[in-house]
């Protein structure tokens, strides 16, 4: 007799934003979408409702009457919540969008926003976080999900990765850009390459969020010797060790590489 499984629960978003109309057309729409939906006016009524519904994703508007979304996101991530953040921002400056993702958040929306837009960032952002995450009723055992490169070590089962054989705390994107350079160790990935894949939809041509990205991952994997992620001048970035470490270099590759960073 085939054994019966539950299907899985729908994954719960919550939506923070203050203007009324906007929130009710976002929390029809993710229902209909088939989402457990949430939904909150404030940044202080945001954070109450993150501990107690859970949402595996939150849409956060920038501009609350008390917390703006950034000090929201801050907070949640200084209490040690790692639940991805999807801004919504009529701020368009590329500054904003950078400390928005400073703050710790995972992507973003201007407004006024197409409703099939939200739809499929919030898909690529749940795919990314799901990938860290192993699929009920799968077995452990050595199925490829620990990669390995020099000192570094991703489990994607267990969504940990440790540098040195110290654990270094990532973001879902940090986690999902890291695991793909590592899959892609020795290899150049040009920064389409990697919004492709890191964000699963285009992104209007904005591949400076890699840069911005790869940023934040340097400070957290690379501070520590050797460096391991390399900027491919005009072209994209590298996981691999120094030149220096390999056999045969000069030098010359070395002030090469200094270049390079």
């Amino acid at each position: 007799m085939a054994e019966h499984r539950e299907p899985p629960a729908p994954h719960r978003l919550l939506v923070v934003e203050d203007e009324p109309s906007i929130r009710a057309l976002l929390e029809s729409t993710l229902r209909l979408s088939g989402y457990a939906v949430s939904s909150v006016e404030s940044g202080g009524a945001a954070l109450l409702e993150t501990e107690r519904f859970g949402p595996d994703l939150v849409l956060l508007d920038v501009m609350l009457p008390d917390l703006d979304g950034f000090e929201v996101t801050r907070a949640m991530r200084a209490g040690g919540k790692k639940t991805p953040v999807l801004f919504l921002t009529a701020r368009t400056d590329l500054s904003d969008r950078i400390d928005g993702l400073r703050a710790g958040g995972d992507d973003y929306v201007t407004k006024p926003f197409s409703l099939d837009e939200v739809l499929l960032r919030i898909q690529a952002i749940l795919r990314r976080t799901d990938a860290g995450e192993p699929p009920p009723g799968e077995p452990d055992g050595d199925d490829g999900s620990i990669l390995l490169f020099a000192d570094l070590r991703l489990d994607e089962r267990a969504y940990e990765v440790h540098r040195a054989e110290r654990y270094v705390p990532l973001s879902p994107t940090e986690f999902q850009l890291l695991a793909y350079l590592m899959a892609n160790a020795n290899r150049v990935l040009t920064r389409a390459q990697i919004v492709q894949h890191v964000w699963g939809y285009d992104f209007a041509g904005d591949v400076r969020i890699v840069e911005t990205y790869v940023k934040y991952l340097r400070k957290k994997i690379d501070c520590v010797e050797p460096p391991l992620i390399h900027t491919v001048r005009g072209v994209g970035y590298s996981l691999r060790l120094p030149r220096d470490r390999a056999p045969g270099t000069t030098e010359t590759a070395d002030a090469t590489e200094a270049a390079e960073r």
